[in-house]
């Protein structure tokens, strides 16, 4: 039998029966439409995560107060108050690995407006925290250094809370009362949306650190201390620059544990980005349990097909086809079915992921890598539950092929 003709009849017996193998190929389809919109969402969440962490910063060290140790107990971080204003000072002034620093501090409550009031999170920084962030201006401008070294009462509006506040006009040079302190608005920054916890980065007013802590929080202590190094390459040698110094700084023995805790923003970035890697293996191999599904459902047809076609079998081996022309044949047949539901699988995956980036606003990414791998799969599910129908056809023997009732 030449190979036109195998296609033809196979072919015709899929024809034949074309509800069976719509049915049949339903596996196939599935399983590759869940592979793709898996992988879609996964890769989706990982791109999400990375521009969240990117969003926090570039070159980004955090220095938090505590994790010292207590009579065998490590305390954790922000446990203690150790930071101080100038130790901020001297990590810009004694560390060369480290460009940018901005002290932090933290007060919360109500901010008022006119006849409106937004409760939120009042964030004292220096003048460098915008460069750190990579987050500029929407219009207005940010405080200077002499309005930190000053501790004025100015602040910048972080989106949501213009919008509450300000909803019918321009923030700018109007006051704003933070607890019981007028304060005038001298910017509002660009959106950034959420961050990777979910929450709203724009819920917040900026002012400088000094004026939180002596007018607001009355602590002398820092929350933290916000560094940028001055390339991704040197930030290691910031870090150590920055331990060295604290610790010479707060007087710790050599034997003795660091009083602060330094977290670097590559290291959340490569750990945050291999917890995505795993999540989307996972849903990936999830989903692929369904294209098995379908392979069995193909091998299941085939030797229903090889039953009921065991006269016409016979009958093509009677007049000359070879047993390998059987098995190619019934291959085929498989594996017409696998391409199908591969090509109507990648359209409903494809469908299926833009959908779901529509709809839930969860962001998707669909790659090419993705669409070959659960193509492949489905093509090699085809041939591996195919070939066991295909050989019995062929092992059949013509004369009680012949006789089959």
């Amino acid at each position: 039998m030449k190979t036109l003709n195998i296609l033809r009849s196979a072919f015709r017996a899929l024809r034949r029966n074309k509800m069976r193998s719509f049915l049949t190929m339903l596996g196939i389809i599935i399983g590759v439409a869940a592979v793709i919109a898996m992988l879609a969402i996964g890769q989706g969440a990982e791109y999400s995560v990375k521009q969240q962490i990117s969003a926090l910063g570039t070159n980004v060290l955090i220095i938090f107060p505590g994790s010292q140790q207590q009579g065998g107990i490590r305390v954790g971080a922000g446990s203690v108050t150790t930071l101080t204003e100038e130790d901020a000072i001297a990590i810009a002034k004694e560390c060369p690995a480290v460009a940018y620093v901005s002290p932090g501090a933290r007060s919360g409550g109500q901010a008022i407006a006119g006849n409106l009031n937004w409760g939120t999170s009042i964030e004292g920084t220096g003048a460098d925290y915008l460069e750190i962030r990579s987050w500029p201006v929407e219009y207005g401008e940010f405080y200077t250094e002499q309005d930190v070294k000053a501790a004025a009462k100015v602040c910048v509006l972080g989106a949501t809370v213009a919008e509450n506040l300000f909803p019918e006009s321009s923030p700018i040079g109007q006051t704003v009362r933070l607890r019981n302190m007028p304060a005038r608005v001298v910017g509002v920054l660009s959106k950034k949306g959420q961050n990777a916890m979910g929450m709203d980065q724009d819920d917040v007013i900026l002012a400088p650190y000094t004026t939180v802590l002596r007018r607001l929080s009355h602590s002398p202590y820092l929350r933290q201390v916000i560094v940028s190094a001055t390339s991704p390459a040197t930030i290691n040698e910031a870090q150590r620059q920055i331990t060295e110094l604290l610790r010479m700084r707060h007087k710790i023995a050599s034997y003795d544990a660091d009083d602060f805790t330094i977290r670097n923003q590559s290291d959340l970035a490569a750990t945050a980005t291999a917890t995505t890697e795993i999540l989307t293996i996972l849903l990936a191999s999830i989903a692929s349990v369904s294209l098995l599904v379908g392979g069995i459902g193909i091998m299941n047809i085939m030797l229903v097909s090889v039953t009921e076609r065991t006269r016409e079998i016979g009958i093509r081996m009677s007049v000359g086809a070879r047993g390998r022309d059987i098995l190619t044949q019934f291959l085929i047949e498989a594996l017409v079915l696998s391409l199908l539901g591969g090509l109507l699988g990648i359209a409903l995956g494809v469908g299926g992921s833009l959908a779901i980036s529509g709809f839930a606003k969860w962001p998707t990414i669909i790659t090419a890598f993705s669409i070959i791998l659960s193509f492949g799969f489905s093509i090699a599910i085809g041939i591996f539950f195919g070939f066991y129908p295909a050989r019995k056809a062929a092992m059949l023997n013509p004369i009680d092929a012949l006789r089959y009732e």
